[in-house]
């Protein structure tokens, strides 16, 4: 599989925008483009680019809310009902492994979200794959050459998914460390973004993916039916989440994991994050920080 560079992944996250928004994108110098991590869609506001954790609006006339329609249209293939369960929770993800998020007025039906109609704003979330994002912390995560259970922490845009990315492909693929069978929920599909089968984004040759499914019920899934050795999943959001790791962990199963936070206080603090540290389900601790114009990392062991 032929690597993406930064500036190619920002080129195809771009297709899906309408065509005035596009070549509005397009138009951004080649060096940003490699840096653009978000394009954000406002109503009534010129499009914006964010470099580095920091927005800039563009030049172009403001987004109308046909455009936002559009958006939605193209990054469906025109098949709205298709992605329907995504659109209830707010999100798109597109070939490639890109994001849309999306606002709007939320249209319910017996309590529950049954679509979003009026849209108001969207963010384009550029996917990319970082070969060597885990070269940092792989040694320290594998005593003995074998991944320990690890917890991934950073808030949202600092990267937890590009080193979760790229620690399940070295684990796969054996790189400087021994090889392991992974299994992957990956509900929103950002994480291996499959197409027609096979991951778009590069996860290694001894891994296995579920997509599209509820987190919890695709880890349960996995531990029966695919015999992995690393479990792994983007994002602890939910009670449920917890619950099924807490179950791997009695299995024998290796967990990487990662979810939203500051420092390990957050997990102490927060009561969906703290049976994580009170049944030990983690020995290490990696928190993603912002230095300079790149990310650093600090390494705790939690037991």
């Amino acid at each position: 599989m032929t690597q993406m560079t930064a500036a190619q992944s920002c080129e195809q996250a771009l297709r899906v925008l309408p065509l005035r928004l596009r070549e509005e994108g397009r138009a951004l110098p080649g060096a940003e483009k490699s840096r653009a991590e978000e394009l954000r869609l406002r109503v009534g506001w010129p499009m914006s680019v964010v470099l580095e954790g920091e927005e800039r609006s563009l030049s172009g006339p403001p987004v109308r809310r046909e455009e936002l329609e559009q958006l939605v249209e193209i990054a469906s293939q025109a098949s709205l009902h298709t992605v329907l369960d995504q659109v209830r929770q707010g999100y798109l993800t597109v070939e490639g492994g890109h994001r849309i998020g999306l606002c709007g007025t939320a249209a319910l039906r017996e309590g529950e979200i049954h679509t979003l109609r009026e849209l108001s704003s969207a963010n384009l979330r550029i996917a990319r794959q970082v070969k060597g994002a885990a070269a940092p912390v792989l040694d320290r995560l594998c005593p003995g050459d074998r991944l320990a259970d690890t917890l991934i922490l950073a808030p949202p845009g600092l990267g937890k998914t590009t080193l979760l990315r790229d620690l399940i492909r070295s684990v796969s693929e054996g790189e400087g460390c021994i090889p392991l069978r992974v299994s992957l929920a990956d509900e929103r599909g950002e994480v291996a973004a499959l197409y027609s089968g096979r991951p778009q984004l590069e996860v290694g040759r001894r891994t296995d993916v579920m997509e599209g499914c509820p987190k919890a019920q695709g880890l349960m899934l996995l531990l029966r039916a695919m015999n992995p050795q690393v479990l792994a999943v983007d994002e602890i959001t939910a009670p449920e989440d917890v619950r099924a790791l807490m179950t791997a962990a009695g299995c024998g199963v290796t967990l990487l994991a990662t979810a939203h936070g500051e420092g390990r206080g957050d997990l102490e603090r927060r009561s969906l994050y703290r049976p994580l540290l009170e049944e030990g389900l983690f020995r290490f601790l990696v928190r993603i920080c912002r230095s300079g114009e790149g990310r650093a990392y600090a390494i705790e062991e939690l037991r």
